[in-house]
């Protein structure tokens, strides 16, 4: 059966960024935690944006959802993008895991993927 015209133009993508520098010396962090990072981060602009069109389709989606998840080399990294993308006015959450009280993750709220890949085209995927 054929997909309804123009679904695939609108393919939404969330998009999480972590710091990489976290699994690395000295601070090493633990997979766990930086897994819960990027969770963190993602439900906390899901939730912030539930009441988007995207945000909805997005979610409507399940099993089919796409979540691209890049690598920041460290905080200053993260810290550009994430005046980068106030300044283009893309929605987006700022993760400051506490007690420490430091940026660990960005995360985009679900957007088609040319409205905001410019932005994020620098980053690798995350390894």
């Amino acid at each position: 059966m054929a997909a309804p015209s123009g679904s695939s133009a609108r393919r939404l993508v969330q998009y999480v960024v972590l710091r990489g520098d976290l699994q690395r010396e000295p601070l090493s962090w633990p997979l766990g935690a930086l897994v819960a990072q990027a969770c963190h981060a993602a439900l906390a602009v899901a939730h912030a944006h539930y009441g988007h069109a995207d945000t909805g389709a997005y979610l409507a989606e399940g099993g089919s959802m796409r979540t691209v998840v890049l690598e920041a080399l460290d905080e200053g990294a993260l810290t550009t993008l994430a005046e980068t993308l106030k300044q283009h006015n893309i929605d987006h959450k700022v993760w400051i895991e506490q007690p420490e009280n430091i940026a660990t993750c960005i995360a985009l709220r679900p957007y088609p993927k040319e409205e905001v890949h410019q932005h994020l085209k620098k980053f690798k995927l995350l390894k």
